[in-house]
Formats: C-alpha cells, structure tokens, sequence
C-alpha cells in the first residue's frame, strides 16, 4: 500500500493561494489587501527562482527523480504551469477589476501616459532629465551578433526604433535600475494622489536617447533567472570570494519565467524571446504592471493611515522591568517573549548592555538573516572594538541574503571579530546567542535561543519565540555548541539541546513513536506542532502510524504541507491547519503529551529533510512549568481560530474554517496581542500599586 504525499510546489502554491485570499478579503482595509497581493507576488518570484529553477535544472540534466509524490520533474513543471496561470489571472483580475477601481475612490490615482496634461508632461520631463536619464543604460540588440545579457528581476523597456534617414529598424532594451522607486508621485491641480508607473515615464521620453532615430513601439518585460546554484563549499578555498562568484553566475544563468506585457507588439515578443531564450511555454503574459511585488510601495505610502489597520505596538512582557539590567532579569528567571506580540527590544538591549559591560568577556553568536541597518550588527562591533572576544558565525549560505551577509561579515572582521563561514556541507540556521560574564570571581553564561533570526525589522511582523535563560546545563551546551561549528568537530550529545543533523530527526520519531505505544495500551496520547512546513518523508510515516494507533494530533502548518488529511487508512485522526493573518506564522513549538508529563520544546527547524538532515538545528526542550504551560496555551489556542485559520483538504487544497452559527469568533493573533496588553497593564498596575523607598547606600 503507497504512502500517500501531496506534492510540496503544489502544496506550497496553495499556501501562495491563501495569501493571495487575504487580498481578496473585502473585510480588510484598502492597503492591507494591496499589501498581501505585493507578498504573493513576491512570494511567486522567489518560488520561481527557487523551486522551479531548481526542477527545471533536473530536467535538463535528463534525471528521472521522482517525488514521494510520484510526479516526475516534467510532470511537476507542466502542473506548476497550469496552477501558476490561474493564480497570475487571479492576480491581475483582483488589481484591475477591484483595487484599482477602489484605490481611484480613495483618492489614489495611477496614471497613464495618455492621462498625461501637459503640465504634468512638463514636470515628468524634467524629473526624467535629471533623476532617471543619468542612470538609464539602453543595451543594443544586434540582429546577427550575441545578444547582449539580460538581468534578472528588473523591468526592461524593449524598444523598436527607425531610423529617420535610411528607415533601417533596430530594436534597443533600456532596463529600469532598481534605484529606481517604480511609481512616481505625479503632481496635479486635482484632489487625491496621482502616481505613474516609472517604466511609463521612460517609455514617454525614450525617444531622447536615440536622436535621429523614431521611437515607433514599446513593450516591457521581465525575466526570472535560476537562483538554484549553490555554493559548493566542500572545494572552496575562499568562501567569501566563491560566493561573490556565485551570486554574479545567479544574475545571469538560464531563464525559468519571463513575464510580457500583453500588448506587446509581435515582432517585439519575438526578439525578448529570442534574446532571453526564452519557450512560448515559459512566458507569463500580464495584464498590468509586471513585477507586482512593486505595489508594496504603495502600500506603504505615508500619510494614508486611514487605508490601514491600526498599529499594534509591541508590547513589554511583564517579565522585563523598565530600566533594570538583562542580566538582573534573566539571573532571577527564565524569560519566554512572543514577538512581535512582546517587544524584541529586550533581545537587542541584551546585545547592547553586552557591548559595554566591562564584566562580559566574550559573545558568540549565529546570525542568518539580520536587518539592513542593524542595532544587533552594531553591538557586535562595539563588543568587539571594546576588546571583548567576539566569535560570530555568519551564514553566507542564506538564500537571497547572502551579499548583505558577506558585508555584514566583512564590516565585523574589520572591528576585530572572528568570523565564521558557517559550516562545511551545511546551512547553519539555528538561532542562538551565548554571553560569557564574570560574576563573584566565576564566570556565568547567558543563553538566548528563538524561532526566528536576529532581526528587528522582522521580529514586527513575524511571529517568533525568545527563550532567555542563565542554566548552567543550558549555557554548557551552548559552549559546547560554538566549538563545534567554530572548530569542525562533531555535535556531541548535549546535556539539553537537541541539535540537527544529528538528534532532532531521530528524537522527533521517537517521541511520535512514543505517543503512539501508548495510544496502543489505552492511555491518553496526543500531539500539537505548530510549523512553517512539514515535508520530511520519515516524520509524515511516523505521524501516519501514530494516528492508525489513535493518537489525536493537532498541527498548524503555515505553508507547505505533503501529508494527505483525511485518508481514513493513514490520517484519521490528524488535523491540520493554517491561519494567515497581519503577522507572518514563523515560530516552531511543539508539545508531546507524555503520559502527562508534557514534553516541550521550539526550535529553528521545520519538519522538512533540507532542516533535519542538511542543516545546522537546534530544538530546546522548554522545562519552567510556567513556561510550558504558557506554549500549550498557545497551541491550544492556534485550533480555536474560526476567521482567519484554513483547513487542509485532502487534495493539498484550502478550505477556510467558517465560524459555526452561534459560536463566537475567534481570531488567533489578535486574541494573543489582546492577552500581551492586558499583562502589560495588569503589571503597570501593580507597579503603581508598590511603593519602593530608596534606602541610603551602605
């Protein structure tokens, strides 16, 4: 009998499909919805770099590797294909038929050159002369040489030109710089915000770049480049100069997906397909303005507040007192924060009161993804410059964010820090902080463990764990976790951490196992997990067996999901959610039940074979009975969500859960930012209630 698994790029479509369902929801403010299309968009540009490269790489190389889910390399791409036309008419059907139409009643105007008064055509010639003709570089196509190098994920003006003298024709490419924001604020006589795309401007004023030549069609177009080639650090010699290499290959390797505008001009389709080698099958046609990520811009565009939903302030966890020092709070407790529910500001006052406390010796840290402007970054080189020995592990592996990271790591060598190129054959993803400090003539550790990275731009619109403590079986292990990335040597068994590769996978199994022997001899057994997706072949086996013995398990995936719901041979007894809210789902938690004896722990790592067995991983067990009681709660909670959570079907599809007549609604995130509040004021209350008095030093 086949074990049944749903394809992970369809799956993971389907979660691209729940967010595009928030811009369709009309319950949503105007910019909020502009906003969740710009993340599909973006979130469809990765996949297509990522995944679809990567497969149409296997194809080309002619293996037959075949998914769990038994669709070939050829057989996933043309499935692809087909989901991805509907989604991008989806798309461009929402931004034409119902947003813009709304952004227009809102006062938001998106202009067209032939809207253009010819004040406005006065004022955009003079913004082009001087801000975006000095930047333009027009790239001649020649008809018999090579052609000339597209790059990737900029638009590109194509342009057929005449000459006026011998009414010879040629064909010219001006792509669009990214410096370049894509609307431009248009201005007008008229009430409201007028904007016109950038690549319209430039289409305006093309013919001044070429004199003596007529400008007699346009067409814009935008390619998507393989992102899939990875470093091979096994033969590396200089990491930091091969990943500059790599990156360079990345801007021009093969062509995966290359979206047209509709109205192209034959002759014009025919040369972008040719000078990006480019297959009618490979080609997107847009109804609209290509790159849709772009409309980001516009959904942050200030002064429009009233198009979005109110701010929800991080709040301060009731276990951080105002002004007293991270290492008297921590000393007196072990901290749980959940962002960006409680501020992320304790994270990084940490990193800074390191910095310049005298009494810390040393910090180490694994850093994956961090902010553009960075107060974790600069910590760091102040603990350095300060003298203090700063050992930092930065992942040049890290997808999409390997050039801010080479010169994130380049900046922290230069204060004095010793870096690491993460680890030979792995991607190191786990999140951790370790700061040495001496006290009473000993030293004491402070650990730091979370979900997400270190990144305050994130860790607001993420949702992540922070687990602070000062344990010495906690602060041993991370020790002994820092010499063996930092020194190549083997993850041993630690006294509480469970690394990946080589304990997660193995001890998740067993506590699954565990679950179900005991469903087997009649005892209560039940499982929460709470992931971003759930892939591995192993885990999804044992999840099956466990629910055959009658285990109940609850899991809340955000994204991809290969195990198949309601199969009544294997799933019966699995239920599997994902909510998609203002906040991005990104903390891992999961909890056993254990005989009782609740078995808890979050961790960096998904239940995917890329983060069990390719990766560098951490899962803490979370043992203060608070604590673990605070975590089962919020799992708890994760399957009470009646608005925005959605149910798996059986097909990989998505089903929203729909509030039951008569039962309250219930909405996950905004019930957990609701209880933040209340223990922030309920600890202000307090406070106000206790009267301190200053006592004369001795």
């Amino acid at each position: 009998m086949a074990t049944p698994f749903i394809n992970r790029e369809l799956s993971w479509l389907e979660f691209n499909q729940r967010v595009l369902d928030q811009a369709l929801d009309e319950t949503l403010p105007l910019l909020e919805r502009i906003k969740f299309l710009a993340i599909s968009a973006t979130n469809l540009d990765e996949f297509f770099q990522v995944r679809v490269g990567g497969l149409m790489a296997i194809k080309h190389r002619g293996l037959k590797r075949t998914a769990p889910s038994g669709h070939t390399p050829s057989q996933c791409l043309a499935a692809i294909r087909e989901r991805v036309l509907k989604m991008s008419k989806d798309q461009y059907s929402l931004l034409n038929e119902i947003l813009l139409p709304d952004m227009v009643e809102a006062g938001i105007h998106l202009l067209k050159p032939e809207n253009i008064d010819a004040i406005q055509r006065s004022y955009l010639g003079e913004i082009f002369d001087k801000q975006i003709l000095p930047l333009l570089t027009p790239l001649a196509v020649p008809k018999d040489e090579k052609a000339p190098l597209v790059p990737a994920m900029q638009v590109i003006l194509a342009c057929r030109l005449r000459d006026a003298a011998n009414r010879k024709t040629r064909h010219v490419l001006i792509p669009i710089p990214d410096g370049l924001s894509r609307f431009i604020v248009v201005e007008s006589e008229l009430p409201g915000l007028h904007l016109i795309r950038v690549e319209d401007v430039v289409g305006m004023y093309a013919g001044d770049l070429f004199p003596e030549e007529d400008l007699r069609a346009t067409a814009t177009f935008r390619v998507t480049r393989n992102n899939d080639i990875v470093l091979d650090d096994r033969r590396a010699v200089n990491l930091a100069g091969e990943m500059e290499e790599v990156l360079a290959a990345r801007r021009f390797s093969d062509t995966v997906r290359l979206e047209l505008d509709l109205g192209a001009p034959q002759d014009l389709q025919r040369m972008i397909r040719k000078v990006t080698q480019t297959s009618a099958r490979d080609t997107h046609t847009a109804d609209g303005p290509l790159g849709l990520a772009a409309l980001m811009e516009i959904a942050l565009l200030e002064d429009l507040d009233h198009l979005r939903t109110a701010e929800w302030p991080p709040q301060l966890s009731p276990s951080i007192t105002p002004g007293a020092s991270m290492f008297d709070i921590i000393a007196k407790q072990d901290v749980l924060l959940h962002h960006p529910y409680e501020s992320f500001e304790p994270v990084v006052q940490l990193m800074e009161e390191a910095a310049q406390d005298p009494d810390v010796l040393a910090i180490k840290q694994v850093l994956y993804r961090t902010a553009k402007q960075s107060r974790i970054i600069d910590a760091l080189i102040q603990a350095a410059e300060n003298g203090k020995n700063v050992t930092v592990l930065v992942e040049l592996k890290a997808r999409f964010d390997e050039a801010r990271n080479l010169d994130r790591a380049d900046e922290l060598l230069r204060a004095g820090a010793q870096i690491v190129y993460g680890v030979r054959d792995l991607k190191t993803h786990a999140k951790i902080l370790m700061i040495v400090r001496r006290e009473r003539g000993s030293l004491r550790r402070y650990v730091h463990f979370s979900t997400g990275n270190y990144n305050e731009s994130t860790a607001r619109l993420y949702t992540d764990l922070s687990y602070l403590s000062c344990r010495p079986e906690y602060g041993q292990d991370a020790s002994l976790f820092f010499n063996a990335v930092s020194g190549r040597s083997k993850l041993l068994r630690f006294q509480r951490l469970l690394p990946a590769p080589t304990q997660i996978k193995s001890t998740l199994i067993d506590l699954i196992d565990g679950e179900a022997e005991r469903a087997k001899q009649g005892m209560p057994a039940k499982i929460m997990a709470k992931l971003n997706s759930l892939e591995d072949v192993d885990i999804i086996k044992a999840l099956y067996n466990a629910s055959r013995s009658g285990v109940e398990i609850k899991l809340n995936v955000r994204g991809i999901c290969c195990l198949k719901t309601g199969d009544n041979r294997f799933s019966k007894n699995i239920e599997v959610i994902s909510i998609i809210d203002r906040y991005l789902e990104h903390a891992r938690a999961f909890c056993f039940h254990h005989g009782g004896d609740a078995k808890v722990y979050i961790s960096s790592a998904d239940w995917m074979t890329r983060n069990l067995e390719k990766r560098v991983e951490l899962m803490i067990p979370i043992e203060t009975s608070r604590l673990k009681k605070r975590l089962i709660r919020i799992l708890e909670c994760c399957f009470k969500d009646n608005t925005q959570a959605y149910e798996i079907m059986s097909n990989g599809e998505s089903l929203r859960i729909e509030r039951k007549k008569g039962t309250k609604a219930f909405r996950l995130q905004e019930h957990l930012y609701a209880e933040a509040c209340k223990a922030a004021k309920d600890r202000d209350h307090e406070r106000a209630m206790t009267f301190e008095p200053h006592v004369p030093e001795s």
